[in-house]
């Protein structure tokens, strides 16, 4: 077999000659289409959105649903959020108080209608228990497809057909959002897939061009004809980490407008809280945070069809999103509280001017979408600007984009970011990111890209395991999610931004096959203790002193000091994650070692299976042993006139002549202080110090362009 041929079937993309499609998992859709009279390539694109055709073990997801249908059942209580406990504003001259937990009856009073259960009508549909529904892919994907048809009401051998069917299947409270998931399964169904599954089937769908659905939604929009990957947008070559070319005029235009308050399915009305966006202030600078009682409309369990969903609902004026994506505006809490009401205040800050965002952060939520309305809306807590729903990819924005949100626990990276929350958990073994939420998350993304000029690569589109710590105390604290289990690789394709090999490339970037690729991680949620994770699909590779597997790993001093790192899932001091980009060290037969953290790190990329890719970008080299590296890229001490000085704090790493780095961005040292409610009293410090931003370990951080040398 032909090398690329061998690297191509490793990856999914091929079937390997002999192997069976009409057996396995591929066997139980077609088998379960026939026996209910459902098209395969509906049944196929409906489990595809809800679970990338896996099993998960039997586990469930954050909303409850279990096998390759998402089959809901008891819905999980509430969580909290985990992901935004800690310093998540990482401003030194305001650090927060650490707060553990937050109660869910906090400040936001939340009516949201409960999701519906679907687990049990399904099993009762075939006369299968539910505990059999939860553990067996083939008798799930069979009362799945029974649901299905029962929500067809008429059969039809004609995949146009089951466009209300499928927005029924979402469990979606809203009809937006219902829509919205029916318009990406049969964008999936055009597409056409195949990928192998977490527990080994390789399943495909093939594609039906040109299918659309037979009915119009009341607005007379197709909903087939949506821009499904969100606003087009102008991107720069391959590898190439400049700036993104001038965003299209009409960017602007995409974003919805609706009213000042916003009504939907069984949840809650909520005030316009940006009184201050036109620089008014609102008299006592308190923001109400009160609801209005829910306006009911149809419940899906009462037999909501395409036909008879109203118009769009009604949304807060500051929502912002792509034409083909809907949001929903869920505050933050914007307003004074404690005894000293001219000093604490939450939780996010507010700007006069348009600021310049650099980066958008992804994370997980580490807790359940339940939990999101009570978080927010508390004052003591933090904030973010996105959260996405698994289980159908539905959005909600909490802070303006203008605004700045405490997520990234760094805050020269919080004045410069937009954060996005996705539920989820990283050490369930890549456990319901579906593709629901990924498809949502990439257009939103690709919106919010073209409106900021933000390059489509991963030295700006960050993991909040990528943000860097800003000074040595704060280092080993970092976050870790989105995690190993976030396909990188799959969320690039969604972008229309693949991370593709460039030929003659003077650098590599991290690129295994996600499905095939299945380093060895322990620490799972659902594992003992010590014990080896669940084998899943990875977007990483491991890092070693020498080229050998059973080498060491190598050591990150910032993270652990002079202890070894481990194969922990929430360890990332010696991994490189699919789209970053490394200058090559050395090479020694399957062997490639790339410059990390001051030290070679040597990763397994066999020709025949390659885990990296060449790629093309600027690099640096230190021009004196002892180069400082920074997690933050701030001023001079003497460019601050009217606020307080910030230091230059260097970080525990420290880089020499002879090493290379790959330079992602050039940035001027800024810092914008904001200890006050009113953004008026908001001060920002722009200073003549140079930083390149570089890939130093797992995550990025700076160097004075003065200490090192740029190779073009």
């Amino acid at each position: 077999m032909h090398i690329w041929l061998a690297a191509i079937l490793a990856a999914g993309a091929l079937t390997a000659p002999g192997e069976d499609l009409a057996a396995g998992r591929q066997h139980d859709f077609a088998a379960a289409a026939r026996e209910f009279g459902v098209p395969v390539s509906v049944l196929l694109g409906v489990a595809y959105l809800g679970s990338r055709w896996d099993a998960h073990g039997g586990r469930p997801s954050t909303a409850g649903g279990y096998g390759p249908m998402h089959l809901v059942d008891t819905v999980p209580a509430a969580s909290v959020i985990g992901d935004a406990l800690g310093d998540a504003r990482g401003d030194d001259a305001r650090p927060m108080p650490r707060r553990d937990t937050v109660p869910l009856a906090s400040a936001l009073r939340t009516s949201q209608a409960p999701q519906r259960t679907t687990l049990p009508e399904a099993g009762r549909l075939v006369g299968v228990e539910p505990e059999r529904l939860r553990s067996d892919p083939a008798a799930n994907i069979r009362a799945g497809a029974a649901l299905l048809a029962s929500y067809q009401g008429r059969p039809s051998a004609d995949p146009a057909d089951w466009y209300g069917a499928i927005a029924r299947y979402s469990g979606a409270a809203d009809p937006v959002a219902a829509r919205e998931f029916a318009d990406e399964v049969y964008a999936v169904v055009r597409e056409g897939m195949e990928r192998r599954t977490d527990d080994g089937h390789l399943v495909r769908l093939d594609p039906v061009p040109g299918l659309r659905p037979r009915l119009t939604g009341t607005d007379g929009h197709d909903p087939a004809e949506r821009d499904t990957t969100g606003t087009e947008m102008k991107s720069a070559g391959d590898g190439d980490d400049s700036r993104q070319a001038e965003s299209d005029a009409q960017a602007d235009d995409d974003t919805q407008t609706f009213d000042d308050t916003q009504t939907f399915d069984g949840a809650q009305t909520f005030d316009d809280m940006h009184a201050f966006d036109a620089g008014e202030d609102s008299g006592a600078g308190e923001v109400s945070t009160d609801v209005e009682p829910p306006v009911p409309n149809g419940p899906l369990s009462q037999g909501w069809t395409a036909e008879q969903a109203g118009p769009p609902v009604q949304r807060a004026a500051k929502a912002e999103c792509p034409s083909s994506l809907a949001c929903e505006w869920m505050p933050a809490a914007f307003k004074r509280f404690g005894k000293k009401k001219n000093k604490d205040y939450g939780n996010h800050d507010r700007m006069f001017r348009a600021r310049s965002v650099d980066y958008i952060v992804i994370h997980d939520t580490e807790g359940t979408y339940q939990g999101i309305p009570s978080m927010i809306g508390n004052p003591k807590y933090v904030s973010w600007h996105y959260t996405i729903r698994s289980r159908d990819g539905h959005v909600a924005q909490h802070v303006s984009t203008k605004d700045i949100a405490w997520h990234a626990g760094n805050w020269d990276v919080n004045t410069r970011s937009i954060g996005i929350e996705h539920e989820g958990y990283l050490a369930k073994g890549g456990t319901w990111y579906t593709e629901a939420m990924y498809r949502a998350s990439a257009k939103l993304v690709r919106y919010l890209a073209d409106k900021y000029d933000i390059p489509l690569n991963r030295a700006h589109i960050l993991g909040h395991d990528n943000v860097p710590g800003t000074t040595p105390k704060t280092v080993a604290g970092m976050h870790e999610d989105p995690g190993p289990y976030w396909d990188w690789a799959h969320y690039f394709d969604l972008l229309n931004r693949p991370l593709r090999a460039v030929k003659g490339g003077d650098s590599v970037m991290i690129r295994p096959a996600y499905d095939t690729n299945r380093p060895r991680f322990t620490g799972c949620l659902t594992t003992k203790a010590g014990k080896n994770c669940p084998p899943h699909g990875a977007a990483t590779v491991w890092l070693h002193t020498a080229p050998s597997a059973t080498a060491p790993l190598v050591s990150d001093i910032g993270k652990h000091g002079s202890k070894p790192s481990s194969y922990s899932v929430y360890d990332h001091a010696a991994r490189a994650s699919t789209g970053q980009r490394f200058a090559v060290a050395e090479r020694r037969g399957d062997w490639t070692a790339i410059w990390y953290l001051g030290q070679k790190a040597w990763f397994h990329n066999p020709a025949s299976n390659p885990t990296a890719v060449p790629a093309n970008g600027p690099l640096a080299t230190p021009l004196k042993p002892g180069t400082k590296v920074y997690g933050r890229a701030y001023p001079e001490k003497s460019a601050y006139s009217r606020a307080g000085y910030q230091p230059l704090t260097p970080l525990q790493y420290k880089i020499a002549p002879g090493q290379t780095y790959t330079v992602g961005d050039t940035i001027t040292g800024s810092y914008y202080a904001a200890g006050a409610f009113h953004p008026s009293k908001h001060v920002t410090t722009t200073g003549k110090t140079r930083y390149y931003q570089i890939q130093l370990g797992h995550r990025v951080m700076f160097v004075m362009t003065k200490d090192v040398r740029l190779i073009p």
